[in-house]
């Protein structure tokens, strides 16, 4: 009953409702237009395409990224992930290029110049990805049947300016969640797409599976949510003094100083490194394809070792991008120097710990203990399906959700909006959803 009262709650703030329902019409979007086929392709024809990709595999990893727009051969088969290359590289390029180092320090207005460049940069990776995309699908089942203008150049040139126009678009729409909804808008179209596969891959379990071998496959299932949850939530306490004060106004009163906590989250990234990670992955393979690599040896060992999402090479560089890529971008979201400054300006100190530069270098130890655990924590679980795969002989489209990347961003997501929904409550006197307790008045 208090959950229902919370829910509740939810739809009486007006903004709050507003926000929700603008991203669930986004969001309505986004799931109509990966339905959409791309002009020339009869759908009617895809099915042995489609098939490829219900296995799992690296097919079926990029397959769940765009929410079953990939093997719909749509206008949103690229999904949202040339953004997420994108970023990346514009990322990286902040730590060598003087130009991206000024802007990230200009505030709003460099992190709007920093958006533009991204953006510009997705289009070119675009226009890159979606030749590779048209002639690829050739090869992997669609007949020459199903394009009904044939391969024309005309059909080519309109096919890359309508994949490259839809990656946009689907950009553009994760922004305006963003902005105008709940939650990250990129983070939440990815969730959506494994989301909407979610049933098919259980429905083809059950059909392979003894029933008790599902239900056990159930059980370690939540376990790994569990434990998926405490890695998002589990935070380092770092205790705060402030100095006594003594404030007048007309008399004179003393202030006791307050003991307070800096919370340092073990997983300070969230699910960037799974993503940025993954979205690496791909590159090899990409590599492999290459008319010059695709019939080499070393080229096919290349696509043999990368294209196998249970292997153990593959597994193994994935986690070591995890653990990189969750320092990096820990070392970009947490500015402990600035925490330090803040910290001393408002009268603060960690007990035993100078204020200053003692104070940031002693935060930045505290984050690097912290989260070499995080990232190995983080790393096997997103690695777990390969070993649900060899130890338990689980279907390849079902193990996804066994940790991974799938599972991973499912609950980072979930979570950061839940978080998000719960600061609205709370400011409005409500009860939030990740915490108990009695309703109270709303103040108007």
């Amino acid at each position: 009953m208090k959950f229902i009262d919370t829910i509740k709650n939810v739809f009486k703030i007006e903004e709050l409702r507003s926000r929700i329902m603008v991203t669930l019409g986004l969001l309505l979007v986004y799931r109509f237009g990966a339905q959409v086929v791309l002009p020339g392709i009869d759908a009617s024809k895809l099915s042995e395409f489609a098939g490829k990709f219900d296995a799992g595999g690296i097919g079926g990893l990029l397959n769940a990224f765009t929410g079953g727009a990939f093997s719909n051969a749509s206008v949103f088969a690229l999904g949202i992930m040339p953004y997420i290359s994108a970023s990346i590289v514009v990322q990286l390029m902040q730590i060598a290029i003087p130009y991206l180092q000024k802007l990230q320090k200009e505030g709003e207005s460099g992190r709007k110049k920093i958006t533009q460049i991204t953006r510009w940069l997705t289009i070119g990776i675009c226009l890159v990805q979606a030749p590779s995309y048209i002639a690829g699908i050739q090869y992997l089942g669609v007949p020459p049947e199903a394009f009904v203008l044939g391969l024309t150049p005309t059909f080519y040139v309109s096919s890359i300016i309508i994949l490259v126009t839809g990656c946009i678009f689907a950009m553009w729409l994760g922004e305006k969640i963003t902005d105008k909804g709940i939650g990250n808008g990129i983070s939440i179209l990815i969730m959506v797409g494994i989301i909407a596969i979610l049933p098919q891959s259980f429905v083809q379990e059950v059909a392979a599976s003894p029933f008790m071998m599902v239900l056990i496959e159930l059980v370690i299932w939540f376990v790994i949510i569990l434990l998926s949850v405490l890695l998002v939530l589990a935070v380092r306490k770092i205790p705060v003094q402030y100095a006594r004060r003594t404030a007048s106004g007309g008399y004179e009163k003393n202030i006791f100083g307050a003991r307070q906590f800096i919370p340092l989250k073990l997983n300070a990234s969230g699910v960037m490194p799974i993503i940025f990670a993954q979205a690496l992955m791909f590159v090899p393979t990409a590599l492999a394809n290459l008319p010059r690599l695709r019939d080499t040896e070393f080229g096919q060992s290349m696509l043999a070792t990368f294209s196998d999402i249970f292997g153990l090479w593959y597994n193994v560089v994935f986690a070591l991008l995890i653990i990189i890529f969750t320092y990096f971008y820990t070392a970009i979201t947490v500015p402990t120097n600035k925490m330090a400054d803040d910290l001393k300006r408002s009268g603060g100190f960690i007990p035993g710990i100078k204020p200053g530069t003692d104070t940031a270098e002693y935060l930045d130890r505290i984050m690097s203990q912290i989260t070499l655990p995080g990232s190995i924590f983080l790393a096997l679980i997103a690695i777990f399906p390969a070993f649900i795969v060899k130890l338990m002989g689980v279907q390849q489209g079902w193990a996804l959700f066994f940790g991974g990347t799938s599972l991973l961003i499912m609950v980072g997501v979930a979570i950061d909006t839940m978080q998000q929904i719960n600061s609205y409550l709370l400011n409005r006197h409500y009860d939030g959803l990740m915490k108990s307790g009695k309703n109270r008045k709303a103040v108007a």
